[in-house]
This record gives C-alpha cells, structure tokens and sequence, in this order.
C-alpha cells in the first residue's frame, strides 16, 4: 500500500548543491539584526551610530574636532568630519579604492592594526559596509590629495545614479571618480545614505532626542569635539550645538540625580597585559601569538544623598550599557576599597557589621571609561566589554586611587564623610531586610501583622481597592461610617508625619507613622520597591482643607515620592479633595439638589451669585474647617464615594525637577525656600487670602 501524500518522508538528499553562499554583502542583507541588531528604530539609529563613530574615532585619534550631521527632509542622513578622509589610493591586495574596500568590503579597515588607530570603538570593520548594505542610496566624497573623490552604491553595490535620490537610474560601476578640486590642507569625509525600506520596518524612524543624547554624551567623552546637529526635516531647520571641555567630570555633574556628598573624585591609570591572539603568518596559517596591550582606565565617581545608582561605562568612547569585565573590575575595586578604609577606624563599623557592594554604590554617580586596542566585545553592537585581564587591571587602578583618597590629608574629611554614608547605607539595608520580613501580603491568616489601627476592607482585589491614608483620629471615625468597607481601607496617622527628606533612611524606617505606612502599602522602600507587591489599586491622601492639611499632603507625598516613587509613576497616588462650603437650599426648584458643595473660594462666589440670580433662597452656607465637622453622609457625598468625589492624582512628569523641588521645600537648605516663599508672596494678591 502506497504511503499517503502527507505521510511521505523527507527527502535525505543533502549535498554541495544543497548550500547556499552568501556573497559579500549578501549575507548582511539576509540576516542584518545579527549586524544592528534589530530592524526597528533600534537598528536605524544603530546604523548612524557606525558613520557617526567612524568620524568620533578619527577624533579620538587626534585628527578632527568637528562632526556635523543632518537629518534631511528625503529621509536620508549626512554626515561631515574634518579628518584625514579616507585613503583613496589603492589597496594593492584586493585591487580597489580605499573608499571601495572601506564601503563593499566586511572586517575591513584601519582598525585591525596600531598603525592607524590605538584604540577605537571600531573592532570588526563592518560598520561602514553594513550601512551601505542596508541602505537604497549611500554617497560618499573624500576630500584628500588637492580633490574631491566621489562614490556611490545602491544596496551595496558600487555604481553611479543618475539623477537625485535612491530612486534615480542606476548603472553599476566601479572605481572613484574625480569630481573637484580644493586645497591641499582641506580633508574630510561626507557620506550621506538613505535607509533601505526593503529591510527596516515601516514604523521605524530616526530618534532626535537619542541622537540629540548620543552627541551630548559624545561630546563629554572627548573633549573639545563640535558636534552639531541639524535636523532639517521640517519647515525651519532646527540645530543642536554640543561642545564640553570638562570631559568625564563634566559628564559625571552632569549626570548626578542628587546632592553631594562628596567632590567628583578622578581615578586615572594605566597598565599593560599580554593578550594571546591568531593571526596570520607569512604562510597563511592562523599561528596563536602574544601580544602586549596597553589599557589606559579613567573614571570619574561621585556621591549624593540619593541612594539610586547611576553608572555609565564605555570602551574607547563607545557605550557598553550592559557593562562587562570593566565595570566587573570598577566594583569590584571600589568595595575592597571602601572596605579596607576602615581598618583601623574607630566608631564607624561596630562589631557583627559588614560592608557589601550595593552599600558602596548607594548613591554614586559613575562614569567608567577604558581605552585598549582591539577590545573583544560580545556581538557586533558592541554593548558587553569581554576582555578578561581588564577586570584585574582596572580593579587595581581603582583599589589603589581610591586607597590615595581616603589617606590623604587634604581629603580627609571628605572620607570621612563617606566612610559614613557607607556604614548608614549598610545599617539601613540591615533595618529594612528584617522590615521587608515582617510585611506580607494581605489575607485572614496574615491580617494580624499589619498595624492594629488600620480598618482594612475584605476584598482582595489590588486593581479594586484603595487605601485612605487620614488624618486625625477624629476624621477617622467619621470615615469609617462613611466608607464603602468592601474596598476602601482607613490608615489614620497623628498629625503630622517626619519630614524624609530632612531624615536618614533608618530614622524614616523607625518612625512609628512612617514605618505603618510602608507595611501598610506592602510593597517594602527604596530600592527594594516591588509595585508588583503593592496590596492596594490607589492610595488616597485624605487631609483638612486647610494649611495644616496641605502641610500633612506634602509630607506625605514627600514620603511616597522619595522611598516608594514607583507608586506615584505608576499614577496611583492621589489627594481627595473636600469641600470648603456648603449651600443648604430652602424648598429647592426642581433639577435643583438640596445640599451643593463648593471646593474653592472662587467657586462659593460663583454659586452664590448664580443662586441669588435664579431667586434661589438658601441658608448662611456652612465653611468647613475640617473633616471631622462633615456626618459620614456628607463625607460619602462628597470625599469617598467613586461616584461624586474628586481626586487629584500625583505624577512625575520630570523625575529630576521633581526631586529639586521636593528638596527646595523639604530639605535642610533654608534660603532657596526662603528665596521661593518672598516671591511667592509679591506674586500673592492680598485678597486670596483666607483670614
């Protein structure tokens, strides 16, 4: 019997005929996120970056110190340096251009070698090339030698078009040509390209915000470079200008989030290691060969009262943002450090107590930046540092810089200063781990662990419920009668709460109102927030409509944003919003409710008015001084119930400017505060005020 059509095994021919090969620039064409690593708006950027770098490396190299870039209307990019240009004499081994081999040709380059180039972010000359592939037009023009040499490709093939955009005829043809003269002393390279829409997605475009970042950061990393850049794609042409001279100092004050605690402190050095490598020999066999590198380590640390770390990396000015064996040697040699400075210190590190690397980089600002021939990255997009000896070497250069600071004279205090911030961080991390211990999350068995005052509800549906943090013990019983108990939580807290932005972590942790809300909430502080964990959908700030109640608000929100600021991203932190007034209509016309609220004093005028208008006649309106002069229907009506109640809900749209205002109005520094209340009061109109 004859084995169905579906059933038929498959064929077990597989011979030479059977392989594909991929010619040249085939193979990026067939397979680019192996090359760019994604297709998306990733991968264009991706492709910019690698022109962009070509031009940053002669920089770095000494030749150059302005890069120009446009983003044109067509779609296309430009890209300008002032460097050497690339060579266009001819290569002897393979018969073209340098121009040609550069742009046709994968892993080649000037960067295999020391000759041209002591340490890049170029390893595996491909950059340039797979741009070309991946694009529907590349032009290039080199000024060089008294002239201007030009090229063209299309999808990677060299030719000449006729006409403007990648859409013009096209004839393939090799070789520069010849289309100008300038001066002797002018070079440079300008390569202009448009992204192949047959490879990148239709929704992928380029980023001038990550560009706009990229040059910044570019323009920190090697001081006194020009980069500017010019977006020309809409209707007035829009230009960005990037110049610092400070270098990574710069870069690292840049980048700090918080107060210091410490100057920016630099850690410079430079040793060598023998790294073995294949290379060919005068036969053409691959023959394993030592060979010496040099690796030059220079990082800028600084520490604020934040406790978020921020770390930036790079290898020969290229970003690494998933790290590798550099940043592995920087912690590395920051906590043995860190660790040794105390020996010998007396009152600092209490016995039983131990320092571990997270205590270290609680609040550091970092940029770590490394500079070696060759460096062997993991993939084309170069974000992993694999280098192995660089771990050792830079660990040293940073044990030992950091082992000048903390026994030198002139930075003593400064030291001392850290050595403490150091120790609380680790005592903190202690309190909150046994803190974290204690919460659970909210069920029967374990509702005897949370606060004996909070009025919890029964459902356990975190999207549903919400927490009313209350202010007073008087409120409290009013709202208790006043909530719906299927969902909504009372949290009552005396008064006013500790200001966190004045306190340290273990002084936050061991207040009584604080530590309640935290386990409350159930989702732990600071770093170790998980909003996952959170037990409720919202947390509801519910205070007197007075200075007082706004004082207690802004503490609260001080505590919320400062250690459980996820939450508050998250847009489920709010402030109830109670009434001021209240209109008591007598024999109400119809449509008309008998009890009407106002929230503001602007509003009470309106409505006044409006009701005398009408012929209404109401009764002298009750102003409320707090929560506790409502009944629970009044405060149902009006503050809990989800059908008439209104909330205003906290956001961070600007984390930075947030955190600088929590700190002028919060923090220990008098003047700014007292700088903001003086104009604040000239801005006031006296009649605003309510006395």
């Amino acid at each position: 019997m004859q084995t169905p059509k579906s059933k038929q095994p498959h064929s077990r021919d597989y011979e030479a005929k059977n392989l594909l090969v991929l010619e040249g620039l085939e193979a990026v064409r067939k397979r680019p996120a192996m090359y760019i690593g994604s297709t998306d708006t990733r991968g264009l950027m991706h492709c910019l970056w690698e022109i962009i770098d070509n031009s940053v490396d002669e920089a770095l190299a000494g030749y150059g110190d302005q890069i120009h870039v446009q983003l044109l209307a067509d779609g296309s990019i430009a890209v300008q340096d002032r460097a050497r240009g690339i060579p266009v004499d001819t290569e002897p081994r393979t018969g073209l251009s340098g121009v040609e081999v550069v742009f046709t040709k994968l892993h080649a380059g000037g960067k295999f070698g020391n000759s041209s180039y002591n340490a890049t972010g170029g390893l595996h000359g491909v950059g340039a090339s797979v741009v070309n592939a991946l694009a529907s037009r590349l032009d290039v023009e080199v000024d060089r030698n008294g002239a201007t040499w030009a090229m063209s490709f299309r999808r990677g093939v060299p030719g000449v078009f006729d006409g403007d955009g990648p859409d013009a005829p096209f004839t393939p043809q090799s070789g520069l040509r010849k289309a100008g003269r300038v001066a002797k002393a002018k070079t440079g390279t300008r390569v202009r390209y448009w992204p192949d829409r047959q490879i990148f997605l239709a929704d992928a475009e380029l980023s001038l915000k990550h560009l706009h970042d990229r040059a910044r950061q570019t323009s920190f990393l090697v001081p006194g470079l020009r980069l500017e850049v010019e977006d020309a794609r809409g209707d007035e042409p829009a230009r960005e200008t990037f110049v610092h001279v400070g270098g990574i100092t710069e870069f690292a004050d840049f980048l700090a989030p918080d107060a210091p605690v410490t100057e920016i402190i630099r850690l410079q050095g430079r040793d060598s290691f023998v790294e073995t490598v294949p290379m060919l020999d005068d036969a053409g066999a691959m023959t394993p060969t030592d060979v010496e590198r040099e690796l030059e380590v220079d990082i800028a640390v600084r520490w604020g009262t934040g406790y978020d770390t921020t770390l930036r990396s790079f290898v020969n000015i290229i970003a690494t943002p998933k790290g590798g064996t550099h940043v592995q040697g920087f912690e590395r040699g920051l906590t043995r450090a860190l660790i040794r400075s105390y020996e010998g210190t007396r009152g600092l590190l209490k016995a039983g107590e131990e320092i571990i690397k997270d205590d270290c980089l609680e609040g550091l600002t970092a940029v770590v930046t490394v500079r070696l021939a060759e460096p062997q990255f993991e993939g084309q997009t170069k974000e992993v540092l694999g280098t192995p000896p660089v771990t050792r070497l830079v660990a040293k250069v940073v044990e030992a810089e950091m082992g000048r600071f903390f026994s030198s004279s002139k930075t003593r205090q400064m030291a001392r200063t850290l050595q403490e911030k150091v120790v609380g961080a680790a005592r903190t991390r202690v309190q909150a781990r046994a803190h974290k211990e204690n919460q659970r999350r909210k069920n029967a068995l374990e509702s005897s662990t949370l606060p004996p005052k909070l009025k919890d509800c029964r459902s356990n549906s975190v999207e549903n419920t919400e927490l009313f943090i209350v202010e007073g013990d008087s409120a409290l019983g009013t709202a208790n009668v006043a909530r719906n108990s299927e969902f909504q939580a009372l949290l009552p807290i005396r008064g006013k709460i500790l200001n966190v932005q004045k306190a340290s972590v273990g002084d936050m942790l061991k207040n009584a109102e604080c530590a309640a809300i935290i386990q409350v909430v159930g989702a732990g502080s600071g770093r170790t927030f998980d909003l996952d964990a959170a037990r409720y959908g919202k947390v509801i700030f519910m205070a007197d409509a007075d200075s007082d109640g706004a004082h207690i608000r802004c503490l609260l929100a001080t505590l919320f944003f400062r250690y459980m600021r996820p939450l508050v991203e998250a847009g489920r932190v709010y402030s109830a919003v109670p009434p001021l007034h209240r209109f008591e209509l007598i024999n109400p016309k119809r449509g008309y409710d008998k009890y009407i609220y106002t929230y503001s004093d602007a509003e009470y005028q309106r409505k006044a008015a409006e009701l005398t208008k009408r012929g209404q006649k109401f009764k002298e309106p009750q102003r409320y001084k707090g929560l506790g002069e409502m009944d629970a229907d009044q405060l149902a009506d009006t503050t809990m119930s989800p059908r008439h109640r209104m909330l205003r809900r906290l956001t961070v749209d600007d984390a930075v400017d947030a955190e600088r205002v929590f700190e002028m109005l919060m923090g220990n520094d008098v003047a700014p505060r007292k700088e903001f209340i003086i104009e604040g009061a000239y801005a006031l109109e006296a009649d605003r005020i309510d006395a």
